[in-house]
């Protein structure tokens, strides 16, 4: 099958998280099963890659009553896929791939969509778009009357591109925000996500337990109403990671090389963090790793509430590094200062340290409001850091507590920071006990993380939503 992804980051041209990873990984995955997929991002500033010049000035897109001409670049994925670049300076020349204006920015990108299809005849066979800002390209193809079958995929449904009535109008959405709504259906929300909930063929999202947490009004993010009426076409695929680029045993990154036969190679790794750190080098004492996004879905505050109890009660050290609300940034800042030998912070997006926490971590902290899927587990485990989490969404699917059979992390079930805090002592505990440690990271780095089942299971999707069509 000829498979079209759209989206708004692919690593390494363009990332901010783990759509980046996902939209990369999974499109490798597709093609070692002998599909041919391709990518439509647009071309941000920021990128700095050598692009063969498709379509030059000569592309239009009707916008807001007024005719945009675009460009079209080509590079390539693993320098084999197609990955196609919308390039227009008004909207996508500045060097942040997010911006004050998404809104407008990826309306505009979205619309693009049939028209590069059209002009440069791609006829692909499935159009797969990943996340809001792809969301309305569904409404789009309807509209071109392109009878092309389209899979919605929601990474996180608490972004959705939320809009009010003054931005409907005065893009020219009014006339169609609800023209191929089927009758009966309930009404779009003013959001872009709303729409390819409705019109796409079949809508997944990352993980089986966040597609069935997602109905209700706890996880539903008030768009539970429209994921029921579409819950015999939702499907919940848990993510992978492309373990060729992750991969401990040739990872660039990594101060030492190793795998689960060399662990003992390891030790560099964790004293090379504690160095940059600025933390005690001592291998006897547990070392905890964070990398995520510094925002309320990601239990910081839980972090925050518990840090000094933390440092009361365990002898562990934490690593955390990440940008969000600036707030956090502040309070991690503080608790550094306070803690100068415990606690670590980086507030930046740094891919190398990133990988050094994967690698030199004993414990990897994710304690989740909710997760849709994660992907710092399951590298986590792919790089020997057991991991701590929260039990919801996809990592309810990927990591058992350790009491259970063929358990492989430690889990906490209530969002608080005195199970938090339980849950990293009872790894704690565990650390000591070196040998049943070791056979666990061992363990977890055998397991199978990677895109091989989940690509299989979106094969089947992409037939069964060609027969629908």
């Amino acid at each position: 099958m000829k498979i079209l992804f759209v989206a708004s980051e692919a690593f390494p041209l363009a990332k901010v998280g783990g759509l980046a990873d996902v939209t990369s990984s999974l499109a490798i995955a597709l093609q070692d099963l002998g599909h041919e997929p391709c990518l439509i991002l647009p071309r941000y500033g920021r990128m700095r890659i050598p692009v063969q010049d498709v379509q030059k000035g000569s592309l239009v897109v009707s916008f807001r009553g007024n005719y945009e001409q675009v460009a079209v670049g080509l590079t390539r994925l693993k320098k084999k896929i197609p990955v196609y670049l919308v390039e227009h300076d008004g909207y996508f020349g500045p060097e942040e791939i997010y911006t004050q204006d998404d809104l407008k920015r990826f309306l505009f990108f979205s619309l693009s969509i049939p028209a590069i299809i059209s002009q440069l005849n791609l006829r692909p066979d499935i159009i797969h778009c990943h996340d809001w800002h792809t969301a309305l390209t569904p409404l789009w193809l309807r509209k071109a009357k392109m009878m092309v079958p389209s899979i919605f995929t929601i990474h996180n449904l608490a972004y959705q591109g939320s809009f009010d009535q003054q931005f409907l109008t005065d893009f020219g959405l009014s006339s169609v925000w609800q023209e191929y709504i089927p009758v009966g259906a309930p009404r779009p929300s003013l959001n872009f996500m709303s729409q390819g909930i409705l019109l796409a063929d079949i809508v997944t999202t990352v993980s089986p337990t966040y597609a069935s947490e997602i109905l209700t009004a706890q996880y539903g993010a008030g768009l539970e109403q429209l994921l029921n009426y579409r819950r015999d076409e939702l499907r919940g695929i848990v993510n992978g990671i492309d373990c060729d680029e992750y991969n401990p045993a040739t990872d660039p990154y990594l101060e030492s090389n190793y795998d689960s036969s060399t662990l003992e190679s390891r030790a560099e790794n964790k004293l090379a963090l504690q160095r940059i750190s600025r933390l005690p080098q001592n291998l006897d004492i547990p070392l905890s790793g964070m990398v995520c996004r510094l925002e309320e879905q990601k239990g910081i505050d839980l972090l925050l509430q518990a840090i000094d109890q933390f440092v009361i009660e365990t002898k562990a050290q934490i690593v955390v590094l990440g940008q969000g609300r600036e707030d956090y940034h502040k309070s991690l800042a503080g608790a550094a200062h306070k803690y100068p030998e415990r606690v670590s912070v980086f507030i930046a997006n740094d891919e190398r340290l990133a990988r050094l926490i994967y690698g030199g971590s004993d414990i990897f902290l994710m304690p989740s409001r909710f997760e849709p899927c994660g992907l710092g587990q399951l590298v986590a485990m792919r790089y020997g850091a057991i991991p701590v989490v929260r039990h919801t969404g996809g990592l309810t699917d990927t990591v058992k507590d350790v009491a259970e059979e063929n358990g492989n992390g430690f889990v906490f079930q209530g969002y608080t920071a005195f199970e938090m805090l339980e849950a990293i002592k009872r790894a704690e505990e565990n650390f000591y006990h070196q040998q049943e440690w070791k056979r666990l990271m061992a363990q977890n780095m055998k397991l199978d993380v990677s895109w091989k089942a989940s690509a299989r299971k979106y094969e089947e999707i992409y037939l069964g939503a060609g027969r629908m069509s």
